[in-house]
């Protein structure tokens, strides 16, 4: 049976087995900005940022040799660059360098909005077309994100927020030009080849940005930075697919709802960050919206 019919059609036992990896992928997902937090409080976020992408691409070239995939077109490698500049670059750069000023839990809230800015690139770009409902509920999810953080920020959107913004927004254009490429390529292999693709750029930065005395970095540092490179960056996007094709895009990608709440979770078991009600009450405002926005889209 393809994928395309097990998705249109699966029966309970693969529903099940769908549901399950895409809450796996999504658990995987929620300890991302805790783990980048914790690494860039010991490693330059231009390491952090490009040395995850260099492990990573390690990784997704394996994949590929492994699954025996075929070389993408010159067409298909402009998207792929386009997707690895958002996903792969911008959203690491941004997150890291917005994590030195501000706690993990407050930049997890932003991360909410992904789903909405997938679907708001998505439209720009004709993959989507959501229906007029669909933009209350878009913009009052981005209004309930943005009055928090001026709420926190005592009146003002500070210079984190606005690179979260940026990383949200570089992470839709990165998310909808893969879904694009995913109708006639594998969804794994989108994420390897967009890794193997900027390894000219990430594998230089690395090497230029190497600690200088990497024995007294934090072993705090080191481990989160192994999270987001093995896991963030590819096994929770292996999860992930396996869990739409298995389960169904319309059923599984409503776990991802929980990521919000899953990533503050973490935040506060493992970084002793407080969550307060504002940001627990801003998390509920913006998964209102993006189930609501996504009935419409």
């Amino acid at each position: 049976m393809t994928d395309a019919a097990l998705s249109t059609h699966p029966s309970a036992s693969l529903v099940t087995r769908g549901l399950f990896y895409g809450l796996v992928g999504v658990v995987i997902f929620g300890g991302s900005l805790p783990a980048t937090r914790a690494a860039v409080l010991g490693l330059d976020p231009w390491f952090v940022s490009a040395a995850r992408a260099v492990g990573a691409a390690t990784l997704g070239g394996l994949w590929l040799m492994f699954m025996r995939q075929s070389l993408p077109t010159f067409r298909d490698c402009m998207r792929l660059a386009l997707v690895g500049l958002c996903v792969v670059i911008a959203f690491p750069v941004l997150t890291s360098f917005a994590l030195q000023f501000v706690p993990a839990s407050h930049g997890i809230l932003f991360v909410g909005l992904i789903p909405l800015g997938t679907c708001l690139v998505g439209a720009l770009i004709g993959t989507v077309r959501p229906r007029r409902a669909f933009w209350p509920w878009a913009i009052f999810g981005a209004v309930s994100v943005v009055g928090y953080a001026v709420y926190v920020g005592g009146g003002q959107f500070g210079a984190a927020d606005l690179l979260m913004v940026g990383a949200v927004i570089a992470t839709g254009v990165g998310y909808a030009e893969g879904a694009r490429l995913s109708h006639h390529m594998a969804p794994a292999a989108v994420i390897s080849w967009a890794l193997v693709v900027c390894l000219p750029l990430s594998l230089p930065a690395m090497i230029l940005t190497w600690p200088a005395a990497p024995e007294i970095v934090p072993a705090s540092a080191w481990i989160g930075l192994a999270y987001v490179t093995l896991f963030s960056m590819f096994i929770g996007f292996l999860f992930w697919y396996c869990g739409l094709v298995l389960g169904g895009t319309a059923r599984v990608s409503q776990i991802q709802l929980f990521q919000p709440f899953i990533g503050l979770g973490l935040a506060a078991a493992f970084l002793g960050e407080e969550v307060g009600w504002g940001l627990l009450l801003g998390s509920v405002m913006v998964t209102i919206a993006v189930a609501k926005a996504r009935r419409y889209a």
